[in-house]
């Protein structure tokens, strides 16, 4: 799926110019010539990222920067003939990602473009906690593991252990080191727990996959391993 741009300028030659650039590096924009137009568009189609220019007819580019973050965090990339320091960090302020000057080459608005993007995606991978293997999905975030397609319901220490295994495959961890690491430092019961909860995981996740499997390292502990 194309990232979608929404270009924001009151001069048409700029914005045809940055969507001629940017659909060539195949991404897909939209157009606005005046802030309130450039609200509404960043709200209607909910763009991955915003190109702003300040000088705009009836809201300008910080008032349109003001109005997107009261419902989106969408990355904006403000462009502007200030350059002054102060509208540099006034934008930034007011939660801009990237700050480009006029006259500007339209090479680096899209280098830019693409490293802001790349930081927006690995933030958002960041704080949503998942992993995913062949018929298996874990997700910390919101607490689910879903087999074969399913959601099966799973107590949150049972799901932090395979999540904690399996975001760290092939990888052997003894009983101790489980407890610590799953249960916490300040954690004072038995290390069968751990034999517990393998056991009941294992009940729910036997012979869903051979691309994958939960192992017994006898003498050592236990490891997700991926084949």
């Amino acid at each position: 799926m194309k990232n979608k741009i929404l270009i924001v300028d009151d001069d048409v030659n700029i914005c045809e110019l940055l969507r001629l650039y940017l659909e060539k590096e195949g991404y897909d924009t939209i157009i606005a010539n005046d802030g309130n137009d450039a609200v509404k568009s960043a709200i209607k189609e909910n763009p991955d990222l915003i190109l702003l220019d300040i000088m705009l007819p009836s809201l300008d580019g910080w008032q349109v920067c003001r109005e997107i973050r009261k419902t989106l965090e969408t990355p904006i990339i403000m462009i502007t003939a200030k350059g002054e320091v102060f509208d540099k960090i006034l934008g930034l302020e007011l939660g801009a990602d990237d700050y480009v000057t006029k006259p500007f080459d339209t090479k680096e608005v899209v280098a830019r473009v693409k490293a802001v993007l790349r930081r927006s995606n690995d933030k958002q991978k960041k704080q949503i906690e998942e992993v995913k293997y062949d018929n298996l999905r874990i997700n910390l975030t919101n607490y689910e593991l879903e087999v074969c397609g399913k959601q099966i319901d799973t107590p949150p220490k049972e799901l932090e252990l395979i999540y904690h295994l399996a975001s760290n495959p092939n990888r052997v961890y003894t009983r101790d080191q489980l407890l610590d690491e799953v249960w916490g430092f300040d954690y004072y019961g038995d290390s069968r727990t751990v034999d517990v909860h393998v056991k009941r995981l294992r009940e729910k996740l036997e012979n869903i996959s051979g691309e994958w499997s939960l192992k017994t390292v006898w003498g050592v502990g236990y490891k997700f391993e991926v084949k």
